[in-house]
């Protein structure tokens, strides 16, 4: 347990940035096994740029550095590929 009242509000302040980061993380996990669904079933090509888009916007926010649950290559990486499974 923290003693001072700069590590308590260190504790607080960790409990918050939490909260978002695991509302992040479930959102960025939901979209991609949603657009990888998308493509196992063969949909449109319209409807998987449409996912894809989505999908595009929770891997960027995921990547940022006040976020951080992506690293930048991994996110580039990742865009790569989903962007590869539209065009086939």
């Amino acid at each position: 347990m923290a003693n001072t009242s700069s590590a308590k509000k260190a504790v607080r302040v960790s409990e918050r940035k939490k909260i978002v980061n695991d509302k992040m993380r479930e959102t960025f996990r939901v979209q991609r096994t949603s657009f990888e669904k998308a493509v196992a079933a063969g949909e449109t090509k319209k409807k998987l740029e449409e996912k894809l888009s989505t999908l595009y916007k929770s891997i960027d926010k995921s990547a940022k550095k006040s976020v951080n649950i992506l690293s930048e290559n991994k996110a580039a990486r990742m865009k790569s590929r989903y962007a590869g499974m539209v065009t086939k």
